[in-house]
This record gives C-alpha cells, sequence and structure tokens, in this order.
C-alpha cells in the first residue's frame, strides 16, 4: 500500500477509491494476509496519466462526470466485479439477509430495523403517483436533519420506507417488506423470497447520480423525506433505475413479433438492447446471474436473452433480471420500479445519513461557456 501510494502521490483512500472503480486490481499477499498487493502495471498506467497533467477546468469537468473519486463513502464498493455493503458481499448477502437486515447494516443502526407499517394507502391506485405524492407531501412538511439525534433519523426513515412500500403496493402490516409485497400483489411465499433476493441485491450501487443528489439535498440540512424525494425522482429515470421500464417494452416486442425478429430488427440497425451489458461488469452482472438462477423467465424471454447473449456476447444485468421477474410471475406493471425504488431508498438514506456527518455544503462550480458580455456597453450605461 505505501509503495502504491508513494507511487500515485495519493492517500491510501485514494488508493482504495481506484480499487472500487475497478482501476486498480488488488489481490492478498500470500506472505502475509494483512497486506495487499497492487497490479504493478495498474498503478504504472495511473502514474503515467498523472504526470501528463490536465487544465484545471478538464480536471473539475472530469470529476464531477466520475472520471475520478469525489465523495468518500463506506456504504458500497465493488471489488473483483462484484458489489459489496460495507465489505460484504451483496450477493451473498441476498441468499439469506432481507431488507431491513441490510437496512441495519447500512444504516449502521444499534438495533433492528423494522419497516412495518399499519397505516393503510393513502390514494386508490397504488403504484409511482401514489408513491411520490405521499414523498411530496412529507417533504413539503419534513423537519431539517440538523440538530437531531442519529436514532431519532433511523426512526424517521424506518416510516418513510415502510409507508413508501405501502404506497406502492405492499399490504400494511407488521411483516418484513417482502412479504407484505408478496401479499399486496397476491404472490405465494416462494415468490416473496425473489422479492426479497431482488431488493437486497438493488439496495445500494456506490455513488449513481441518485445517491449523489440525495447527498446533495443532505449537504444543505434539507429533510429526509426531502432528501428521499430528490433521489428518487432522479432513480425514475429510463436511465437509471427505471431502465427495466424500457427492458419490459423490450420483452412486450418480444411477446408480439417472437424473438428471431426482435434481434434481427435490433442487431441489423444497430440499436441498443436495453438491459445487456454494464460497464462496471464486463464478464456479467452478478446481481443479474444470482436472481435469474432463482427462476425459469417465460420460455419467449429466456430464448431471447440466450440469443442476444450469444450474438452479442453482452450478460443480461440485474434490469433484465427484474423485467423477466415481473414477467414470469405477472406482477402489476409498475413492480419492477416499486421494488427498485423500495430498495434503493434504503441506500439513498444512508447516503444522506451518512453526508450528515461532513459539514460542508456540495456545491459544484459551473464553467462558463456562453457569450461574453459587452463590459465596455455595460460600463456606458
Amino acid at each position: 500500500m505505501s509503495e502504491a501510494c508513494e507511487r500515485l502521490g495519493v492517500q491510501a483512500q485514494t488508493v482504495y477509491a481506484y480499487v472500487s472503480r475497478g482501476k486498480l486490481e488488488v489481490m492478498p499477499d500470500p506472505t502475509d494476509t494483512r497486506r495487499s498487493l497492487y497490479r504493478a502495471e495498474d498503478v504504472a498506467g495511473l502514474a503515467r496519466r498523472k504526470q501528463a497533467g490536465r487544465k484545471h477546468e478538464t480536471l473539475a469537468a472530469n470529476t464531477l462526470f466520475g472520471s475520478e473519486p469525489s465523495i468518500p463513502t463506506a456504504l458500497c464498493a465493488f471489488f473483483r466485479g462484484r458489489p459489496y455493503y460495507r465489505g460484504q458481499d451483496a450477493v451473498a448477502l441476498a441468499r439469506s439477509a432481507d431488507l431491513e437486515d441490510v437496512a441495519r447494516l447500512l444504516w449502521d443502526a444499534g438495533q433492528a430495523v423494522d419497516f412495518s407499517c399499519a397505516t393503510p394507502m393513502r390514494s386508490d391506485k397504488p403504484g409511482r403517483v401514489a408513491a411520490f405524492t405521499f414523498l411530496a407531501g412529507m417533504a413539503a412538511a419534513g423537519h431539517s436533519t440538523r440538530g437531531r439525534l442519529t436514532r431519532v433519523l433511523h426512526a424517521e426513515g424506518q416510516g418513510l420506507v415502510g409507508q413508501l412500500a405501502t404506497e406502492f403496493g405492499a399490504r400494511p402490516g407488521q411483516q418484513p417488506l417482502h412479504l407484505r409485497f408478496a401479499k399486496g400483489w397476491k404472490q405465494s411465499a416462494q415468490v416473496a423470497e425473489l422479492l426479497r433476493t431482488a431488493m437486497v441485491l438493488l439496495v445500494d450501487h456506490e455513488l449513481t447520480s441518485s445517491a449523489f443528489v440525495a447527498r446533495i439535498a443532505a449537504s444543505t440540512g434539507a429533510s429526509l423525506p426531502a432528501c428521499l424525494l430528490a433521489g428518487l425522482t432522479t432513480l425514475s429515470g429510463p436511465l437509471h433505475g427505471d431502465a427495466s421500464g424500457r427492458v419490459q417494452a423490450l420483452f412486450s416486442e418480444v411477446e408480439r413479433l417472437g424473438d428471431d425478429q426482435v434481434v434481427a430488427h435490433y442487431l441489423s440497425t444497430g440499436l441498443p438492447l436495453a438491459g445487456f451489458g454494464h460497464h462496471l461488469y464486463p464478464d456479467g452482472d452478478p446481481r443479474a446471474a444470482a436472481l435469474l438462477a432463482l427462476f425459469e423467465p417465460p420460455e419467449a424471454i429466456a430464448r431471447f436473452i440466450e440469443k442476444v447473449t450469444q450474438l452479442t456476447g453482452l450478460q443480461p444485468n440485474i434490469d433484465v433480471a427484474l423485467a423477466a421477474l415481473v414477467a414470469h410471475h405477472r406482477l402489476p406493471a409498475d413492480a419492477a420500479f416499486g421494488l427498485f425504488a423500495t430498495a434503493r431508498s434504503v441506500g439513498l438514506l444512508a447516503h444522506s445519513l451518512e453526508q450528515l456527518g461532513v459539514a460542508q455544503v456540495i456545491r459544484p462550480r459551473g464553467r462558463y461557456v456562453g457569450p461574453m458580455p459587452d463590459t465596455a456597453q455595460a460600463a456606458a450605461t
């Protein structure tokens, strides 16, 4: 570690961030299990790039858009192509943990987390409209996070997640969230287990755009529901948490036209196939593999996934697995986003709570590229 830090001119925390971003390959030292070894070629490549130097404005722009780590976090990182929650393998956790267990882990809570909810849904139709309306009302009347004890914020977060799930269709009650969702959607205990697995896999994914937005809101002292609303509205974009909606549309084409015709159309026109490939997982999304191993997608969809993988080399990501789960069990049309948003609300609140420990408002600077003002005319007037 010390040699890598010296060569790169950075602190140990930055080296860990390079590892989590996949820029440095790390392995245990066979002679001393307390030490780690870093791939020499990776260190040399990073050192060359740093020595080449960049203009200040280019560095600032690249930092904002993810070229360099910018916000330290202890919540989630990627090691050897797998996501870890506070150092624990997320895929392994999903085999037995429920959402409440992972919330306790990520929130660093001193006691068990309870997402039970006795309040019925506040509208006649479950879904994102009801969920966002609920959160907007809470955000409008919410109290700042500043000057409040962590245990109080944990209790408030529990209530928010529990009611949010109800607005997405979970049945009110005292049971864990995956069982409440299964009852609300009239599904069996076996399906409830699939919902549990999916939600644990979806809880967090390091510093996503929605997590960044939630942290920005938290840095201003905004209320927890406001932080959560900011994050979830960002999550709702089709290039983020609602990507499974694009996959569902693709699956609808497969059901109407057949897998051969859809694959031929997309590949002959060069159109991207939603849900296949992931820049963080070049060897395949382990979350998708874990979930797809637990059920058989509908036959046409299974053939489609296999053909796309064979012809493109791209593996299905978690959005494909989630959309296939919804199709297989005929869950409500918005169930994929409901599961994703409810699970990720735990992660977004974790990011918000973590950001409270930093006494600084996140305020990036703009780099003006528009027309310059006529200063001479302005001075004359």
